[in-house]
């Protein structure tokens, strides 16, 4: 059964939300939801996605405190209410994911570690994926274990060849355009409609969605530019280097979504087996979203959660 809205809502308003500036002063939202289970289970540190907002993942969050989960999150630079990095703020843009990569480790070392019930487990979907395994190679003591939800191991481009993709990159920003939308890519449209898209199969949920941003339309977030897409690419390039997994310790659970047309569930189940201490659970027919499908995948996601963080 649904969760309703209003439940939902009335524990968003109880959230404590605030901002810390970044190395370079960048204002970065951030939440923290406590459990109100007498005995706690440690904490959770939730990353999203691209284009997403902690709003989204208000549901999660509740599921997670009733569990007994403390939760930590924040929104990344340039997207939810962080502050934008360019004068459209529909723009997704990022010079590199070292930035990313430094706003972690501050948001970890300043806001997690100095509160946070242990043991700490990371929750990260999408690009929050790619960027935890990022940081748990640089860092891996941060996390006793990490659920990766649809994580960005690399990205699809059908039809267009990927080859052919990184040379129009390269190309836009020999010619000064790493600012600008690439091919196809726009400001945020609300009147997309929920037939043909490729994140959820759950209408319900997805418009649930569309309602958070017509409530706080400067939650959303447009297409990439250019700019994002050379970053991403050196970045799966990075994460792909041989013998980068491979000094990956800390225990993962890769949840991959049976429908995903955003990522690649090939590369998913290829770095899988290049970690040290992996292990895969594939939800079929899923969509890239898993967190806000249908009841019954959820609730696959669900058990294979609770196993894992026994």
């Amino acid at each position: 059964m649904e969760r309703p809205l209003k439940n939902m809502s009335n524990h968003r308003k109880r959230s404590p939300f605030g901002f810390i500036a970044a190395d370079d002063d960048i204002s970065l939202r951030y939440g923290i939801w406590y459990s109100r289970k007498e005995k706690r289970r440690g904490s959770v540190i939730l990353l999203s996605g691209r284009r997403e907002f902690m709003e989204k993942y208000t549901e999660t969050i509740i599921e997670l405190n009733e569990r007994g989960f403390d939760v930590y999150s924040f929104d990344w630079r340039g997207q939810g209410l962080s502050a934008r990095l360019l004068a459209n703020r529909h723009k997704g843009f990022i010079d590199s994911y070292d930035a990313y990569l430094k706003d972690l480790d501050m948001f970890v070392k300043n806001i997690v570690q100095p509160k946070a019930a242990l043991p700490l487990f990371i929750l990260a979907h999408s690009m929050g994926g790619h960027i935890a395994l990022r940081y748990l190679h640089d860092h891996p003591k941060t996390a006793d274990r990490a659920i990766l939800v649809s994580p960005m191991i690399d990205i699809l481009t059908p039809p267009v060849p990927k080859r052919l993709i990184k040379f129009m990159v390269h190309m836009a920003l020999k010619v000064g355009l790493k600012d600008a939308y690439t091919i196809g890519s726009g400001d945020y449209n609300p009147d997309t409609p929920f037939e043909g898209n490729r994140l959820t199969s759950d209408p319900h949920r997805f418009m649930d969605g569309k309602k958070t941003l017509s409530e706080n339309p400067d939650l959303a977030l447009g297409g990439i530019t250019y700019g994002w897409l050379s970053a991403t690419f050196a970045s799966i390039d990075m994460l792909n280097k041989p013998g980068f997994a491979e000094k990956i310790t800390t225990p993962i659970l890769i949840v991959s979504a049976g429908d995903d047309r955003i990522v690649s569930l090939n590369a998913q189940r290829h770095i899988c087996r290049r970690l040290k201490n992996c292990s895969l659970t594939e939800i079929p027919g899923a969509c890239h979203e898993i967190l806000v499908e249908t009841d019954a995948m959820r609730s696959i996601f669900w058990n294979a959660f609770d196993s894992f963080v026994r």
